[in-house]
């Protein structure tokens, strides 16, 4: 009896370690895939200059190819979503990261904005939109325990955020070793290395859901009761009206800060650094974020992130300009930039649970993505007209005000307990 009971717990223990290092590997593949389809991406804010100077296109048509892809990777979203829901995250993940792939590779070989927006909008946008945060946090979020699910969304974003360190300065040293389009077909190589973590997070979502603690009241529902019942939620409507803001902030940075540095009469090398100190500071503000998730309200971590936005954009627009202001600047936008995703991806949780979570997140993204297909659009258009991107900080830092106060109604208790109306029976 003494033996049974000692073989008993010995495999107990084995099946906690087993489960430990799931956890991990889970967290590995899915923070490594969007450090590579994020760092990718993020990059291409370097390329604005080199494709104008190529092209001969103008900003304001080279920034509409781009806000395209910002409006695009929203749009694929909600649809690899709902895809990766059905049928599994593997096969819509492999997709993603071969489409990424190619839009780096042809790129070079666009000349019209048409072409741009194909490769740049259509391919590498799109496919970084079915290999992004919605599919990646959706699969995530039921293979993780929920008490690890505010730090594992941390984490993965954090992935993103670490590719973005990582590649920003490496793409810049490829262009100049390179040139800007054997530097860009580099990368679309690079997000390749990705394939191997599709293997971890395959899988079909009726298999993962059975580990989760978690049921939503929407877990046995379909697709279209579930989106109905999520748009009739105030709290779920506002929570996507703060996430375009957010997205309107991080597309016009991703995309102008090397512009804005340049305009600043600074060295083209600050514009890299200070994407790559987005990605680095990114890393803190998404893990402290994810740890801050399960001790304070998700709404209230919301709004400080959108205050601390608005107070540091006037102090950059009121400072003179040097190297060191213009990499504090991009340090403390690093801290709010993606660190609005793991209460907003908690928040979701909370309210629908886990089996339809890739694609609510993936419709929130898609906000956000309205929003980053003004930032990136607007920036170069007001930039055209004026000389300046002066309208478009001040127009920044009024909607991040907005923000602010527009989470503060959202009843994430009440949500959290309320019962969603079942179907009704078949008579």
């Amino acid at each position: 009896m003494h033996k049974d009971q000692a073989g008993s717990a010995r495999q107990g223990h084995q099946d906690r370690h087993g489960r430990q290092w799931s956890v991990w590997l889970v967290l590995l593949a899915a923070a490594s895939t969007f450090a590579l389809t994020m760092g990718s991406r993020q990059s291409m804010g370097l390329f604005v200059s080199p494709l104008n100077s190529a092209t001969h296109l103008g900003l304001a048509q080279i920034s509409l190819a781009f806000a395209f892809g910002q409006l695009w990777w929203g749009l694929t979203q909600p649809f690899a979503g709902a895809m990766a829901d059905r049928i599994g995250a593997g096969r819509v993940l492999l997709t993603g990261v071969l489409l990424v792939a190619i839009g780096c590779f042809i790129t070079p070989y666009m000349s019209s904005t048409l072409g741009l927006i194909f490769s740049v909008g259509v391919l590498s946008a799109g496919g970084a939109g079915m290999a992004g945060p919605a599919v990646l946090m959706g699969t995530t979020a039921r293979l993780i325990p929920e008490r690890y699910r505010g730090l594992a969304t941390g984490i993965v974003n954090a992935g993103g955020s670490t590719g973005q360190f990582l590649i920003t300065p490496l793409a810049g040293a490829l262009m100049l070793g390179l040139g800007w389009g054997n530097a860009l077909q580099v990368l679309g190589g690079l997000v390749l290395l990705a394939l191997p973590a599709i293997f971890v997070l395959k899988g079909k979502p009726e298999v993962i859901a059975k580990g989760s603690s978690t049921m939503g009241a929407t877990e046995n529902q379909g697709s279209r009761a579930v989106i109905a019942q999520a748009l009739a939620n105030r709290s779920y409507l506002l929570l996507c009206v703060g996430f375009f803001v957010c997205g309107f902030h991080v597309a016009f940075l991703g995309t102008h800060l090397p512009g804005v540095i340049e305009s600043c009469g600074l060295p083209v090398q600050f514009g890299a650094w200070s994407l790559a100190m987005l990605g680095l500071f990114n890393i803190v503000g998404s893990l402290s974020m994810g740890w801050a998730v399960g001790r304070w309200r998700m709404k209230s971590l919301l709004s400080l992130v959108y205050a601390t936005r608005a107070m540091a954009v006037l102090i950059f627009m009121l400072v003179p300009k040097t190297g060191a202001v213009a990499l504090i600047f991009a340090a403390v936008m690093g801290l709010t930039f993606l660190s609005t995703v793991p209460p907003t991806v908690g928040l979701v949780a909370k309210f629908f649970g886990t089996r339809h979570m890739a694609m609510l997140f993936g419709l929130v993204m898609l906000v956000h993505q309205i929003g980053g297909f003004l930032g990136a659009w607007l920036g170069g258009k007001v930039f055209e007209a004026t000389g300046s991107f002066d309208i478009v900080w001040i127009i920044d830092i009024l909607l991040a005000v907005g923000a602010v106060l527009i989470h503060l109604p959202i009843r994430e208790a009440q949500l959290a307990l309320r019962s969603m109306p079942k179907p009704a029976a078949a008579a």
